[in-house]
């Protein structure tokens, strides 16, 4: 709760603070109801807002048996009500989790997964992403997926009302004019993305470590995390940067750009984890 309370006021912040340099006070106040309005609809709509921005299709047990069958063993393991399954369109390796609880929770994967991974690899990305379910790490990444895009639209618009100098403040409330609004339109998505990352890396350590008690098998995971290593250079998913931080790896990590904001830990990191951890178990 206090990490998505942090969460919510530093994503809130930027849109206020986007909002003051725009309009002045009556901006502050547009923004801060925007801002609470986005709060309330993250809440209860994210994760329907993020499986129909990658075109993901809900699938019964009878359309994705092995599927099905697989997720439905970890919950039982893990204790937990059986998530919604979804199945994206892309050849792209990769996978999330989604919702706002576990009675609400929603496991995505691709196409490109499905055939990549085997049975053994396949259960350990699905445990680790049960284990964000399990952690409650699925409301946060969903509400800053949906807020980190209100930022870079917002931002957009400062954008181009200092192009356009037609929403300038008035100098008698304290405005920074064009240099200031063009200022806000850079810095404003970068510290949104530092945000996710704050919040991010240390979740997907922890996932990976409850995913593999989970499954009781850490390898099955370091497996499929050193094929999507490479998987997902030679094929990347078209993905917005504002919901990279959901997926179990980084689909932008294909772009060196992004690297320099990455909203996971290191491949090679996690994956020495997960054999340091199966070593104690054995």
């Amino acid at each position: 709760m206090l990490r998505t309370t942090l969460l919510l006021g530093a994503l809130t912040g930027l849109i206020m603070a986007i909002g003051q340099w725009l309009g002045g006070s009556q901006g502050l106040v547009i923004a801060f109801v925007f801002a609470a309005l986005m709060n309330l609809g993250s809440y209860w709509f994210s994760d329907k807002i993020v499986l129909a921005m990658y075109g993901a299709r809900e699938v019964s047990e009878a359309e994705a048996p092995m599927l099905y069958r697989i997720v439905h063993n970890l919950a039982v393991r893990a204790r937990m009500p059986m998530p919604r399954l979804y199945i994206i369109p892309s050849e792209s390796p990769n996978a999330f989790a989604t919702g706002r609880n576990p009675q609400h929770a929603a496991v995505a994967v691709t196409e490109g997964i499905l055939r990549l991974m085997n049975e053994r690899e396949l259960t350990g990305v699905l445990a680790h992403e049960l284990a964000h379910v399990q952690n409650r790490d699925i409301l946060i990444s969903s509400i800053a997926a949906t807020l980190a895009g209100v930022v870079m639209m917002v931002a957009d618009m400062a954008r181009w009302a200092a192009f356009f100098g037609g929403m300038q403040r008035d100098e008698r409330e304290g405005g920074g004019g064009v240099i200031g609004l063009i200022l806000m339109s850079i810095l404003a998505p970068i510290a949104a993305l530092i945000i996710q990352m704050a919040i991010s890396r240390t979740r997907e350590y922890e996932a990976d470590a409850t995913g593999a008690r989970i499954s009781g098998d850490p390898l099955g995971l370091a497996s499929a995390l050193s094929k999507l290593s490479l998987a997902v250079e030679r094929i990347p998913l078209d993905a917005s940067p504002q919901t990279a931080h959901l997926f179990i790896v980084n689909p932008l990590s294909g772009r060196s750009f992004m690297q320099l904001f990455s909203t996971h830990p290191p491949l090679e990191e996690r994956i020495a984890r997960l054999r340091r951890m199966a070593g104690q178990q054995a």
